[in-house]
């Protein structure tokens, strides 16, 4: 693999403070999609940073 597309793939860590009902609301949605809350979490921001991206032009 080359070295920028390594740097693509790593991941940062970043501590994250969700509410109770929050945490539990992306849980359940997590187990919908067979994902991990953390894998759940990572595609919501990724499709949001699409849309975003999308509206600008």
């Amino acid at each position: 693999m080359s070295d920028q597309k390594s740097k693509e793939k790593a991941k940062k860590q970043v501590p994250l403070r969700l509410s109770a009902s929050l945490w539990n609301d992306l849980a359940q949605w997590a187990e919908d999609d067979f994902r991990s809350i953390n894998g759940q979490i990572e595609y919501l921001l990724t499709e949001c940073v699409k849309y975003h991206k999308g509206q600008k032009k």
